[in-house]
């Protein structure tokens, strides 16, 4: 399948589209106050970091969401942060008032429109984002990636997880690492508190559909970690650890 890929800034009427397109994300995660409060100003004010990629058809197919920020400014001296997905949103837009210059790229988002995952698009997407960083003069590109398969253990531990290798080639055992390690990504460290969604107990019953009536731990479809229940106090909190990817270019 031939893609047109090019940036919002040059396709400013696939706006809409873009928005309509379902991505995969479980509610809570939308529910982060920090990333949401930022994402939908990615595409507002940095349309030139937004891809967009149309079919032979012209349908909106995919779409792909970075940042620039100063990873190298004084006081973060080019180490990447444990607050990984939500701090480099909050570092992106605080250099952007201050006039802070950029030196990195972060990913944000890739999303591949329903019927079209599987097919390799995401890893298209993910090579036209290092191009657009390249062509902008950026030497980097980091993401914050959440791991695609770790969902399915809960309780194993992202760092064990995130060095977790296939014996038959040396690649990361999860599906998602591996793109980036394929597109010559290198791992670099987890981000620890990379999401965090706090919410009362009725919030995550809306969200959820489960009882969050005892305290401790509470495993969540689509979760990586299982999310921490007080009743007594009426809230719970999930805190999202997501694993660093350094592409250089």
């Amino acid at each position: 399948m031939e893609l047109d890929i090019s940036t919002l800034a040059e396709r400013p009427e696939l706006q809409d589209a873009l928005w309509q397109l379902s991505d995969t994300w479980p509610e809570y995660i939308q529910n982060d106050p920090v990333g949401w409060s930022h994402f939908d100003r990615i595409v507002a004010e940095l349309p030139e970091y937004v891809l967009v990629a149309t079919d032979e058809q012209g349908a909106l197919v995919a779409r792909a969401l970075s940042v620039p920020f100063a990873l190298h400014e004084k006081g973060r001296d080019g180490e990447l942060p444990d607050g990984g997905w939500d701090q480099v949103l909050v570092w992106a837009f605080a250099d952007r008032r201050h006039g802070v210059d950029p030196d990195t790229v972060s990913a944000i988002e890739i999303t591949v429109s329903a019927g079209r995952q599987g097919s390799g698009i995401s890893a298209v997407m993910l090579a036209a984002m290092r191009e657009n960083a390249r062509a902008r003069g950026f030497s980097e590109v980091v993401a914050p990636v959440r791991p695609s398969a770790k969902h399915r253990e809960p309780h194993a531990s992202i760092y064990e997880y995130a060095r977790r290798i296939r014996p038959e080639d040396g690649l990361p055992h999860d599906p998602w690492l591996r793109v980036h390690v394929r597109a010559g990504g290198v791992i670099e460290k987890v981000a620890p508190t990379s999401m965090c969604v706090p919410g009362s107990v009725a919030q995550w019953r809306d969200w959820t559909g489960l009882p969050f009536d005892r305290p401790g731990e509470v495993e969540v479809p689509g979760a990586l970690v299982p999310v921490h229940c007080d009743p007594e106090r009426g809230h719970a909190v999930y805190v999202e650890p997501n694993v660093w990817v350094r592409h250089r270019m």
